[in-house]
């Protein structure tokens, strides 16, 4: 199923026991984001994922060159908060070509139809996802003891 065009980027929902998954899997295990390869690409995996929870790549023809997840919890002690859009990486050669946007928005796409009516995005960084209606709600304490900013869209 594809959620979303750019040009030839493809943004399609990973579905668990696919091809397209055991690719993600891989792509995350090998991303230069070392904090996060392993716990990722073992939830891609295992598929560790529940109920409305979902994965997104976004494909350079039949290359995954981007990923994102949209969970309940995060790497953060905040139960009430949900549902994050998290896990959100593109290739070095890729980037500046908007393609977060394009998981993000697929992410945010599905979300809503799930019935939520916004998601969150933790980040150390700003200046980003203002670009794509996030808003800056506060800073947070991660599960490591680091801080970093929350974001919110409302949809």
């Amino acid at each position: 199923m594809i959620l979303q065009n750019n040009a030839e980027i493809r943004i399609r929902r990973v579905q668990q026991g696919t091809p397209l998954a055991a690719q993600a899997a891989a792509f995350a295990a090998n991303w230069s984001w070392e904090e996060t390869r392993e716990h990722v690409s073992a939830m891609l995996r295992d598929w560790s994922f529940t109920d409305w929870e979902a994965a997104f790549a976004a494909l350079d023809g039949e290359k995954i060159i981007g990923l994102c997840t949209a969970l309940k919890t995060d790497y953060y002690p905040l139960p009430g908060i949900f549902p994050w859009v998290s896990c959100l990486f593109v290739a070095e050669a890729y980037r500046g070509r908007r393609i977060s946007g394009l998981l993000i928005d697929a992410a945010n796409a599905y979300l809503r139809e799930q019935g939520f009516t916004r998601s969150y995005i933790p980040t150390e960084y700003t200046g980003l996802y203002e670009h794509y209606g996030y808003r800056y709600l506060r800073e947070i304490v991660n599960y490591g003891g680091g801080t970093d900013h929350l974001f919110v869209r409302e949809f």
